[in-house]
C-alpha cells in the first residue's frame, strides 16, 4: 500500500501541487468489483483546498489516472454503516450517494478518521458522521490539541513526506553555508543541533525578560475591566431612563401615523367630491334651457342643444366603485332622468307640430305648381329642420322610443304630402302628353281592354288627321299600289298641311321632353329627401360603388333584370342603411306606380315612345347608380327600367308579329313593302334616339331580330305575289334595305347590308335574263337547241348538218327579227318593265341599262355561235350592236 501511495503521489498529485494524506482501496457496492482508490488530498498553496479524488488503473497499462474529484466542502454525510461491528462498507453523500466497499475495515476507519480531521482543521463545516465509532472522531480532544494531534496523526499516517520546492531551497542554502554538509553528515547535524540549542536558549531568555512586561500588561487589563464594569452600570441606568422616553416616542409615532392617515383620507374624499361636483353638476342655465328653452329660434335651439349635450355627459359619466350607493348621487341621477324625459317629450311634441305645419304650408303651394310641370321645393323645410339635427341625435341616443315615434310620424305626414304633390305632378305630365285639359278624362285610370284604349287614343288624335303614329300604321300593314300610297300622302298633307312623319316626330319629341322633365324633377327631389333623412335622423348612407345594374341588364332577360334591381346592393347591409331605404320607400311609395302608369300611357300613345323611355330611363339609372347604388332612387328607377325594357321588347315583338301576318293585294303591284319602309323609319328614329346612349346593346339586338324578320317576310311576300314578278319584289325591297343600311351606317348590320346588296344584285340579274327571253323568243329557242346539240357531243362545225338547225332554218329565224321588229319588241319590254317597277325606288333606268348590257352580251353570244357552228356561211343578224344602242336610247327618251 505504501508503494502505491508513493507512486500516486509522484505520478498524479505532485504535478498538481497536492499532498496525498490518506488512501483506501475500494470497489462499488452491488456491482462487478472493479477496484479503485479513494484519496484524501490537500493543496500545497494557500488557501488550502481539500478534495476526495477517485483514482483507477488504466485499462491500457499499469499506470494510474485521475478519474473524479469531489471537494470536501460538498460532502454532507459519511455513513460507516455500523459503529460496533466491523463492516467494510461505507457511503459518501456528495451530490448523490456513493456506496463503497473497502478492501479492509482498517483502511475504511483510517480514511474516515482522516476525513474527520481534515474537516476539523480546514473546513469546520457540519458533516454528519453516522454509524461511526466515537474513538475515531476524537471529540473530547481540545481544538489546540486537536491540531497537534492532527499534525501527529498526519505524521503518523504520512510515513513519508516529500519536500516541497521552498523546503528544498532552504536546505540547499543551509548546506551551502557548511562545507562538510555533504562529506560529513554527522558534523553537519551536530552543527545544526548546536545552532538550535543557541536559538532555544535565546528564546528562553527572551521569555524570562518579558515577564515584567507581562505583569504590567495584566495589571492594565484588570484596570480596563473595572472601567468596563463602570461603563456598563452607566449604560444600564441610561437604558432605564430611555425606556420611558421610548414609550412616549412610540405613542407620538402612532399619533403621527393616524394624523397622516386622516389627511390622506381627507384628500381622497375631497378628490371624490370634486369629481362628483365637476361631472354630475348641471348648470342652472342648462336646466332652464331644458325646461323652458325656445325651440323655435336659432339661439334657443343652440342653447337647448348645448344643454342636452351637457345633460348627456352628466348621465353618462363613469362612476367609480361605490358612487352609485351614495344617496346624493342617486338623487342627482333621478333628477337627470326627469330632465331628460321632460325635454324629450317637449322636443318630440314640438317636432311633430313642425311636421304637421310643414304639410299645411306645402299644401298651400300646390296650386301654383298645378299648371307647371315642376315639383314643389322642400329645401326651406329641410333647412329649418336641420337646425334640430343635433337634438335628434341626442334623442336617438337617450330615448330611442320617442326617436322612433318621430320617425314614423315624419314618414306618415310626408308620405301624404308627397303623394298629393307627385300625383298632381304626374297628372300635369299626362295632360301635356295627351293635349287634354284637366277637366277631360284622366289617363291615370285608363281601361285595360285594348278596344277601349284604341278608341280613347283615336279620339285624342282625331283633330290632327293622324291616328296613333307607328302603332296605327303597324296595325294596318297591307300591300298597296304606288298610286294609292301617293294619294294617301297627298290627302294627309292637304288635311294637316304637315306630313304624318312630321306629326310623329313632333309628338315624339314632345313626349321625350316631357318624360325627361319628369325624371329630372323626380331625381333631385328623391336625392334631396334621402340626404335630408340621413342628416336629420343621423343615419349613415352606403357609399360604395358597385357594378352598374344598367350594364348587367343588357346581359340578362327581363326576369333576371327585375331580380337584380330588386336586390339592389349586396345583402350584407347595415341596419341604418335599411332604415333609410324603408323610410324612402314609405315616403315615396307612389312614385313607382305613377311612373309605370305614365310609361303605360306613353306606350299606348305610340309604341315607339318606348325607345325614348329606354334611353332616358337608362341614363337616369346610370346617373343614380354612380351617385349611390344603394339609394331608393337607384332601386326604384331600376325597377321601372325593367318595365320600359319589357315594353321595348314587346314593341319589337309586335312589329315582327305584324310582319308575319302581312297580306298582299292580288290586283295591284307590290312595290316597296310597308314593313320595309317602317323598318327604315324605325332605324332612323332609333339611331337619332340612341346616339351615344348607354343601352346601345339592346338596340343592336333588336336590329338583328327585325332585319331577319324583314328578310323572311320579303321573301314570303315575293313568293305569294301574283301581279308583280318575284324577282321584282325581291330586287326593289332589298335595294331599298341596302340603301337604308348604307345611309344609316349601322355597324351591327354590316353583314345584313352585304346580304341585302347580294340579294338585290342576284334578283336584278335574274329579272333581266328572264325578261330578255321574250322579245327574241324564237331566236333564243333556236340557239338554245344549238347549244343543246353541242352539249350532247356533236361537233360545232357539224351542227349545220342537223335538219332542224341547218343554215336554211337559221336564215328563216333571223329574217323574223329585222331591226324594226327588234325595236318594237324592246319597246314592249320597256313598257312591261315600267308596269312591274314602282316609282318610289326609281330603278327603271337601272334595270333598262342592265337589260341593254345583257342584250348586247346575248347578241355577241349569238354571233359567236354563228361563227363557230356555221363557218363561211356569211349569215349575220339583221341588226348591229350600234342599232341596239340606238333602239334602247330612243325608247328610254320617248318614255
Amino acid at each position: 500500500m505504501t508503494a502505491i501511495k508513493h507512486a500516486l503521489q509522484r505520478d498524479i498529485f505532485t504535478p498538481n501541487d497536492e499532498r496525498l494524506l490518506s488512501i483506501v482501496n475500494v470497489c462499488k457496492a452491488g456491482k462487478k468489483k472493479r477496484n479503485c482508490f479513494l484519496c484524501a488530498t490537500v493543496t500545497t498553496e494557500r488557501p488550502v483546498q481539500v478534495n476526495v479524488v477517485k483514482v483507477k488503473k488504466s485499462d491500457k497499462g499499469d499506470f494510474y489516472k485521475r478519474q473524479t474529484a469531489w471537494a470536501l466542502r460538498d460532502l454532507a454525510v459519511v455513513d460507516a454503516k455500523d459503529a460496533v461491528k466491523e463492516n467494510p462498507e461505507f457511503d459518501l453523500h456528495f451530490d448523490k450517494v456513493y456506496k463503497w466497499v473497502a478492501s479492509s475495515t482498517v483502511e475504511k476507519n483510517t480514511f474516515i478518521s482522516c476525513i474527520w480531521k481534515l474537516n476539523q482543521r480546514y473546513l469546520r463545516k457540519k458533516i454528519d458522521f453516522i454509524n461511526v465509532s466515537s474513538q475515531l472522531l476524537e471529540e473530547s480532544v481540545p481544538s489546540g490539541e486537536n491540531q497537534s494531534v492532527a499534525g501527529g496523526d498526519e505524521e503518523a499516517v504520512d510515513e513519508y513526506q516529500e519536500l516541497n520546492a521552498r523546503e528544498e531551497q532552504d536546505i540547499e542554502i543551509m548546506m551551502e553555508g557548511c562545507e562538510c554538509a555533504i562529506s560529513n553528515a554527522e558534523a553537519f547535524a551536530e552543527k545544526l543541533s548546536r545552532e538550535l540549542q543557541v536559538l532555544d536558549g535565546a528564546n528562553i531568555q527572551s521569555i524570562m525578560a518579558s515577564e515584567k512586561q507581562v505583569n504590567i500588561l495584566m495589571k492594565l487589563l484588570d484596570e480596563a475591566l473595572k472601567e468596563v464594569d463602570q461603563i456598563e452600570l452607566k449604560l444600564s441606568s441610561y437604558e432605564e431612563m430611555l425606556q420611558s422616553v421610548k414609550e412616549q416616542m412610540d405613542q407620538i409615532s402612532e399619533s403621527n401615523h393616524l394624523i397622516h392617515l386622516s389627511n390622506t383620507n381627507n384628500v381622497k374624499l375631497l378628490s371624490e367630491i370634486e369629481f362628483l361636483v365637476n361631472h354630475m353638476d348641471l348648470a342652472k342655465g342648462h336646466i332652464k334651457a331644458l325646461q323652458e328653452g325656445d325651440l323655435t329660434s336659432s339661439r334657443g335651439i343652440e342653447a337647448c342643444t348645448n344643454a342636452a349635450d351637457a345633460l348627456l355627459q352628466c348621465m353618462n359619466v363613469a362612476l367609480r366603485p361605490g358612487h352609485d350607493m351614495l344617496h346624493a348621487v342617486k338623487q342627482q341621477q333621478q333628477r337627470f332622468s326627469d330632465l331628460r324625459e321632460q325635454f324629450a317629450r317637449r322636443l318630440a311634441s314640438h317636432l311633430n307640430s313642425v311636421f304637421v305645419q310643414q304639410g299645411h304650408d306645402q299644401s298651400s303651394t300646390l296650386a301654383q305648381h298645378s299648371v307647371e310641370l315642376t315639383l314643389p321645393n322642400h329645401h326651406p323645410f329641410h333647412r329649418d329642420l336641420l337646425r334640430y339635427a343635433k337634438l335628434m341625435e341626442w334623442l336617438k341616443n337617450t330615448d330611442y322610443g320617442k326617436y322612433e315615434g318621430l320617425t314614423k310620424n315624419y314618414m306618415d305626414y310626408l308620405s301624404r304630402l308627397y303623394e298629393r304633390e307627385i300625383k298632381d305632378f304626374f297628372e300635369v305630365a299626362k295632360i301635356k302628353m295627351t293635349g287634354t285639359t284637366r277637366e277631360g278624362k284622366k289617363f291615370a285610370t285608363l281601361p285595360r281592354k285594348e278596344s277601349a284604349v284604341k278608341q280613347e287614343t283615336e279620339s285624342l288624335h282625331g283633330s290632327s288627321g293622324k291616328l296613333t303614329g307607328s302603332t296605327s300604321s303597324l296595325n294596318k300593314l297591307s300591300v298597296q299600289s304606288s298610286g294609292n300610297r301617293r294619294s294617301q300622302s297627298s290627302s294627309l298633307l292637304d288635311m294637316g298641311n304637315m306630313s304624318a312623319s312630321d306629326l310623329d316626330v313632333a309628338d315624339r319629341t314632345k313626349f321625350d321632353k316631357i318624360f325627361e322633365q319628369v325624371l329630372s324633377e323626380l331625381e333631385p327631389l328623391c336625392l334631396a329627401e334621402q340626404d335630408f333623412i340621413s342628416k336629420f335622423f343621423k343615419l349613415q348612407q352606403h357609399q360604395s360603388i358597385s357594378g352598374s345594374a344598367t350594364n348587367e341588364a343588357e346581359e340578362m332577360d327581363a326576369g333576371a333584370l327585375s331580380r337584380s334591381y330588386t336586390s339592389g346592393v349586396p345583402q350584407t347591409v347595415s341596419s341604418e342603411k335599411d332604415m333609410i331605404r324603408q323610410m324612402m320607400t314609405k315616403i315615396f311609395r307612389c312614385i313607382e306606380p305613377e311612373l309605370n302608369n305614365l310609361i303605360a300611357l306613353g306606350d299606348k300613345i305610340d309604341s315607339f315612345n318606348s325607345l325614348y323611355m329606354l334611353v332616358k330611363m337608362s341614363h337616369h339609372v346610370w346617373t343614380a347608380q354612380n351617385v349611390d347604388p344603394a339609394s331608393f332612387l337607384s332601386t326604384t328607377l331600376g325597377n321601372v327600367l325593367v318595365t320600359v325594357k319589357r315594353n321595348f321588347d314587346k314593341c319589337i315583338s309586335n312589329q315582327m308579329k305584324q310582319m308575319d301576318e302581312v297580306k298582299i293585294s292580288k290586283k295591284s303591284k307590290v312595290g316597296i313593302l310597308p314593313f320595309v319602309a317602317e323598318f327604315e323609319e324605325f332605324a332612323a328614329l332609333a339611331e337619332s334616339i340612341f346616339k351615344n346612349a348607354e343601352r346601345r346593346g339592346d338596340l343592336d339586338k333588336a336590329y338583328i331580330k327585325l332585319i331577319r324578320a324583314v328578310f323572311v317576310s320579303v321573301e314570303k311576300v315575293a313568293n305569294e305575289s301574283q301581279k308583280t314578278p318575284r324577282d321584282v319584289v325581291m330586287m326593289e325591297n332589298f335595294h331599298h334595305i341596302f340603301a337604308t343600311l348604307s345611309r344609316l351606317k349601322i355597324s351591327c348590320l354590316e353583314a345584313e347590308k352585304k346580304e341585302a346588296k347580294q340579294k338585290y344584285t342576284d334578283h336584278l340579274q335574274s329579272y333581266v335574263i328572264y325578261s330578255l327571253g321574250q322579245p327574241l323568243e324564237k331566236l333564243n329557242h333556236f340557239f338554245e337547241g344549238v347549244e343543246a346539240r353541242v352539249a350532247q357531243g356533236i361537233r360545232e362545225e357539224e351542227v349545220s348538218y342537223q335538219l332542224a338547225f341547218n343554215k336554211q332554218e337559221l336564215r328563216k329565224v333571223i329574217k323574223e327579227y329585222p331591226g324594226k321588229e327588234v325595236k318594237k319588241g324592246l319597246d314592249n319590254l320597256y313598257k312591261k318593265v315600267d308596269k312591274h317597277l314602282c316609282e318610289e325606288e326609281n330603278l327603271l333606268q337601272v334595270v333598262w341599262h342592265s337589260m341593254q348590257d345583257e342584250f348586247i352580251r346575248q347578241y355577241k353570244h349569238f354571233e359567236g355561235l354563228i361563227a363557230r357552228c356555221y363557218p363561211g356561211s356569211g349569215i349575220t343578224m339583221e341588226f348591229t350592236i350600234q342599232d341596239i344602242l340606238d333602239y334602247c336610247s330612243s325608247i328610254a327618251q320617248s318614255h
